[in-house]
């Protein structure tokens, strides 16, 4: 499909279409908001909405692409003959519901422009039925998407030149990847080490013999867009965490790295002139005008990296905020050999509007070297999971009808007067190798990452004396760290010019070739360590950084020596006195993971232990009755079918609450089960101690399919001493007294949490698509709490982690309270080993319940899809 008409503006009359399609934005810092038109959620059309937009002095905003061009536009990406791939998420937020969000109807477009006037007049449906395409990486003629919902990456060829894909190939399949659309990875960035990386998830690629091989990082970071600067470092944010700049102090194979200070005093506070209060945070995310008052719907941010606007443009990082309707410049500074970024603009944005369905959501350097923005154009941004009936963010949509602008999206160049865009449309993907070469050394930072990427995909050889020249004598240098790179990607390392290149000039080119020479370390090369020893003697603080962190990756013995060393000669670097912080945390948590894998061998051999023991006794004693498959012996002389004893396999009563299993097997049980009498009575095994009932209950609940947690003696020891009066056997109607029903009425129950307390609802929706994640890897003293609505007496707790298998708590602490202030000793202790982690107590009557995440796991959140309360209203001790 190809939409050839240009949008409506280019049929206007020539004078106005002068007026309107360079439009120039002049910059009215001083603009209050106005109330008048913050309120009217009408669409705009492209000029009017231009009109409302205040942008910093020097600076325009002009229309690259509109509707029907594009629609619900999320990113855009060039090839190298310099079209434009466009994200559409056609299915997002169609409605206040959210419904149908992954229906297939998403696709791909390719926007170019004929005629060289700046202005996109050629749609084309490159990739279609898609669901809600996320990513794009184009590489040479092809171009790789992922979609939301998967880890599988695809790529799309047109093979016959009409502009539509006709090929579709694997890149790597990684399976399903489940949770909110709002929450799942972006990015897919060819950085300048070739490789590819992606935020939250802990892993990146790399291009290997046509498809990509996945390695993993020590960390993953971010939310919804990523960039890079001239040297690797990458730029994340969050919105979940309204973080709008982080983990950027070093590239993130080396791991987190953050340090106080690195953002500027007041840098998260943002400075919009529109005043509808669509915030998800509430009311405590507005000022008293209804302005947005810090850093919330954070995304799609870039480095820019051009060569058409002022010198100190170049490397600033530029931050669309779509709720606030603005975006942010941010100057990104080296102060004591740490990286800082502060607000150009003090008090203000570099561009704001009262357009209330103007929503930045990505943000790029283009090949004409100007910047541009994806404006979503639309009501609503915030996905259905924020926008519950009777949650705050719904009746602000419904006041200002948000949900009735859909089907929309602008594509807009920004400019300075002082740089006309560059005209020459790139033809990389028709150059050799040679002429790529020559385009490392372009003055545009979209010209060197695209030259790079293609010789390195094409593997030719051929250039690698060019290139070596390049990387001693070349006239900048981005185009000698380029050229290493690039070597790097060919698999070229020659130590003898990462020798050389020690001595260059500019730090950065020594710092890279450091950084290079990693593999040869890694590899056995025995020289370079005793290279960084002599570096470390009167490096610059930058230099001795990347020692250390080389030094450190490459895991050479001499690492911690060298950042004795580092510390004594930069006192004053914070990056290096970080770094000592750091190490120091790192060897202390590798004592303790040390500790852990001991205590989780203990554990592997306790469970192995108990559930062989149970396994003697299984067959010992009660296969008699329940058979060798759990399903119940035959009943001899009876009808077909009739066994002697109910089945165990998959038995919710085996597998449900231990309070009840332990019960029966200490006091035994009678009467019907299921509706059916047995003959064969289940006897009273007390006699016995509690290790054997435990192991008997652990093998029971381990056998035949079944997947249980270990029961321990200790927990069979609380059960028995509350039931020291029982003296006779159980039947199941007894039982639900102490198996009470689960506590209801959750929407009365009010909650919060140390981490992400914004979501804390989610573990008590009753929705199992959703969940409470704390949104940072486990650590102790996390925690979640539940304030009852009225005083309950509790016997237990359940958790489950759900789809989210591993985020589980590894250890736990239950507190009670009466007032929510006061808390004593835990009423519980204990760890999880499995997504359904239960929690037995002695009954308590209670108001507030705290449980406390006591574990550690770097990658994994601490996540509750459902909890649950065993216990009753209304019933004292």
């Amino acid at each position: 499909m190809i939409f050839n008409p240009r949008p409506t503006l280019q049929r206007t009359p020539s004078a106005l279409l002068v007026a309107l399609s360079i439009l120039v934005v002049k910059a009215c810092f001083a603009a209050a908001p106005n109330p008048e038109l913050a309120r009217s959620a009408r669409p705009l059309s492209p000029e009017e909405s231009m009109a409302t937009m205040r942008i910093a002095e020097g600076y325009s905003i002009e229309l690259v692409a509109g509707e029907p061009l594009v629609e619900e536009p999320v990113l855009a990406v060039w090839d190298g003959n310099g079209r434009m791939y466009v994200a559409e998420m056609r299915t997002y937020m169609q409605e206040i519901d959210g419904k149908n969000e992954l229906e297939p109807r998403s696709r791909v477009v390719r926007l170019e422009d004929t005629n060289g006037d700046g202005r996109m007049d050629k749609s084309t449906v490159f990739a279609d039925d898609l669901v809600l395409p996320r990513m794009i990486l184009p590489l040479d003629d092809r171009v790789v998407i992922r979609e939301t919902g998967t880890f599988d990456l695809y790529s799309y060829r047109d093979t016959d030149g009409d502009g539509v894909a006709d090929e579709k190939k694997p890149m790597h399949i990684g399976g399903e990847r489940g949770g909110n659309l709002e929450h799942q990875p972006s990015g897919l960035v060819w950085n300048i080490d070739n490789w590819i990386y992606t935020t939250y998830s802990r892993h990146r690629y790399r291009y290997q013999g046509g498809r990509f091989i996945r390695e993993d990082l020590p960390h993953g970071s971010g939310q919804w867009g990523l960039t890079h600067d001239d040297y690797g470092r990458m730029f994340y944010s969050t919105a979940g965490g309204e973080n709008p700049a982080m983990d950027f102090q070093q590239p993130i194979q080396y791991g987190q790295f953050q340090l106080p200070g690195e953002q500027a005093p007041g840098f998260r506070e943002v400075f919009p002139i529109d005043s509808i209060p669509d915030v998800q945070g509430g009311r405590g995310r507005v000022r008293p005008d209804n302005t947005l008052n810090h850093f919330t719907g954070c995304a799609g941010q870039s480095i820019y990296r051009g060569d058409r606007m002022p010198e100190d443009f170049y490397g600033d990082l530029i931050i669309p905020e779509p709720v606030g309707r603005l975006v942010r410049r941010a100057k990104v500074r080296m102060v004591n050999g740490k990286v800082v970024v502060d607000n150009a603009y003090q008090g203000k944005e570099f561009l704001a509007t009262t357009d209330a369905n103007f929503r930045p959501v990505n943000s790029a350097t283009g090949p004409d070297g100007c910047l541009y923005l994806v404006d979503m154009y639309r009501g609503i941004i915030q996905e259905g999971n924020w926008l519950r009936p009777g949650s705050y963010l719904r009746s602000v949509v419904e006041e200002y009808d948000l949900d009735k602008n859909i089907g929309r999206g602008r594509i807009y160049r920004i400019r300075h007067r002082d740089f006309p865009p560059s005209t020459g449309r790139p033809r990389m993907l028709e150059e050799t190798p040679a002429q790529l070469v020559r385009h490392l050394s372009h003055p545009n930072g979209w010209w060197r990452d695209t030259a790079q990427k293609l010789i390195v995909l094409k593997g030719d050889k051929s250039v690698v004396p060019a290139l070596r020249k390049l990387a001693r004598a070349g006239t900048t240098q981005q185009s000698r760290i380029h050229a290493l790179w690039t070597l790097e990607g060919l698999g070229v390392i020659e130590s003898d010019l990462l020798v050389a290149c020690l001595e260059d000039s500019d730090l950065p080119v020594r710092s890279t070739a450091i950084r290079l020479s990693e593999q040869l370390v890694r590899q056995g090369n025995p020289d370079w360590a005793g290279r960084w020893a002599a570096l470390l003697e009167n490096a610059p603080g930058e230099v001795a950084v990347q020692v250390l962190l080389s030094s450190a990756y490459a895991g050479v013995p001499e690492a911690p020596a060298f950042l004795q060393t580092a510390l004594k000669q930069h006192s004053d670097n914070e990056a290096i006195q970080g770094l000592a912080r750091v190490q120091a945390a790192r060897l202390a948590a590798a004592r303790a993971e040390t500790e852990k894998r001991k205590e989780m061998a203990r554990r592997e051999k306790e469970f192995a232990e108990t559930y062989q023991k149970g396994q003697a006794v299984y067959t010992t004693l009660c296969f008699a009755c329940h058979g060798p498959d759990g399903k119940g012996a035959p009943m001899e002389g009876g009808q077909p079918g009739q066994t002697m004893a109910p089945n165990l396999a998959g038995s919710e009563r085996v597998l449900g609450r231990k309070e009840r299993l332990v019960r029966i097997l200490l006091h035994g049980l009678e009467g019907p089960v299921d509706g059916q009498t047995y003959t064969a009575l289940m006897v009273p095994m007390a006699s016995n101690g509690d290790d054997w009932i435990a192991q008997a209950l652990t093998y029971v609940r381990n056998s035949w399919g079944n997947q249980g947690d270990l029961i321990t003696a200790g927990q069979v020891a609380a059960i028995r001493e509350s039931t020291t009066d029982r003296a006779t056997p159980w039947t199941l109607a007894e039982l639900e007294r102490f198996d009470p029903p689960r506590l209801g009425n959750k929407k009365r129950w009010a909650v919060t949490a140390s981490h992400n307390k914004r979501d804390a609802r989610s573990a008590i929706d009753e929705n199992p698509g959703t969940r409470y994640a704390t949104e940072t890897p486990m650590r102790p003293g996390m925690w979640y709490q539940i304030h009852l609505p009225e005083p309950a007496t509790v016997f237990s707790l359940q958790l489950e982690s759900g789809r989210s298998p591993g985020d589980y708590p590894r250890g736990y602490r239950v507190f009670v309270s009466d007032d929510g202030k006061t808390w004593g000793d835990p009423i519980a202790t204990g760890e999880g080993s499995n997504p359904l982690t239960e929690v037995l107590f002695k009954p308590v009557t209670t108001r507030f319940i705290r449980i406390e995440q006591t574990g550690s796991v770097d990658g994994l959140f601490w996540s509750i899809h459902e909890l649950e309360i065993g216990g009753r209203f209304g019933i004292r001790n």
